[in-house]
């Protein structure tokens, strides 16, 4: 027992139940989840981790999903056959194993506790910007819609000279340029409103992006390498704001419907027309749908102030994601997406990235009063 002692490393098992016990106190008190984690331990966590990874010019979560499972089936296998052929201290070292085991989930569940999960229970984004969320009439959300719709074919004529054969929106600047765009846009968005404050590292690019759409997924903040990860194979009026997206989880707010409404605010903030326009057209589509939902034959109306550029994007956008559709990877993924955010006390699940359009409404609401 005292030769396990020596271990110094055993130490780090605390690290379990301090998160653990954190996150209870943080789902039983906003005050102590916003003030001590979301703008204390979050913030000096993610500055540290993110100007560490941030030097690497790929994603270190790419490379961990790659490296990682072979390494360690490598590891079980190279202990399995030690353990055979070397029969002294068993004992001893299959309970070393178990206590590296420990540490590694314990460091595994601190990490996403810290840089993820906590912020669940922080304030809403709303506290911060004002903003009234409360029921709003099929009249207000076509007029929020119409005002999108009008809002985005304006953008959308800016770009007419950036269309490839078919004529859809092509992207006029390297991916790289617009990380950078997508950055300044949140160094705009914080002068307006300081919680957007801070460091914000350039979004990584996915290698294998084709591969992550046959998971529907465009992008991934991950809370183990603070790295904001995006598929760029999507099409590209909606690579912008999934970078501002993916950011704003680096923010520390992690709820969907939160992450959407801000990546929509970046851009509006950005100085790009390129951004503004993808800000605006995730805004239009998940108002539209919503609309849609509620009222068809209101939607359809609406869809008059649809410019022909925006509707053949739209279509270009339905086309690349039918490929993906209803397959058993994809499916899969979005199963374990949907727990892991119910889990979180998201209670709609995936839909709830179409909540953002009660944001969406507060501000227009707001807008039309004053």
């Amino acid at each position: 027992m005292k030769r396990f002692l020596k271990l110094k490393r055993i130490w780090i098992l605390l690290l379990l139940p301090a998160a653990l016990l954190s996150l209870f106190a943080a789902s039983r008190s906003s005050e102590i989840a916003e003030h001590v984690f979301a703008r204390g331990l979050f913030v000096g966590i993610s500055w540290v981790m993110a100007h560490v990874t941030g030097l690497l010019p790929f994603s270190l979560m790419e490379l961990g999903i790659l490296v990682l499972p072979p390494l360690a089936l490598f590891l079980l296998v190279f202990f399995t056959v030690r353990m055979i052929r070397r029969k002294e201290d068993r004992g001893f070292r299959l309970a070393k194993a178990f206590l590296n085991v420990g540490c590694i989930v314990s460091v595994v569940v601190f990490l996403l506790v810290m840089g993820c999960s906590i912020n669940y229970y922080r304030y809403p984004v709303g506290t911060y910007l004002e903003l009234t969320v409360q029921p709003a009439t099929k009249e207000e959300l076509y007029g929020l819609v119409v005002k999108l719709a009008k809002e985005t074919s304006a953008a959308r004529e800016q770009l007419a000279c950036y269309e490839d054969e078919r004529g859809v929106y092509s992207l006029s600047v390297s991916k790289k340029q617009l990380g950078k765009e997508a950055v300044a846009a949140f160094h705009e968005l914080a002068g307006q409103y300081d919680i957007f404050g801070g460091y914000c590292p350039q979004p990584k690019h996915i290698y294998f992006s084709h591969v992550m759409s046959q998971t529907e997924l465009t992008g991934i903040f991950c809370p183990f390498t603070m790295e904001a990860n995006v598929n760029i194979d999507i099409p590209d009026y909606s690579i912008g704001s999934t970078m501002c997206h993916e950011l704003a989880h680096l923010k520390g707010f992690i709820r969907e419907d939160e992450a959407n409404y801000i990546s929509y605010l970046a851009c509006q903030a950005s100085k790009s027309t390129e951004l503004r326009y993808s800000g605006l057209m995730e805004a239009l589509i998940l108002a539209g749908n919503a609309l849609y939902a509620k009222d068809a034959d209101l939607y359809y109306e609406a869809r008059a102030y649809y410019s022909d550029g925006v509707s053949r994007d739209l279509r270009a956008n339905s086309e690349y994601w039918a490929e993906f559709k209803d397959k058993p990877v994809s499916n899969t993924a979005q199963k374990i997406n949907d727990a892991y955010l119910k889990a979180n006390h998201q209670e709609d699940g995936v839909q709830s990235y179409g909540r953002m359009v009660d944001l969406l409404l507060a501000q227009y609401r707001k807008e039309v009063q004053e």
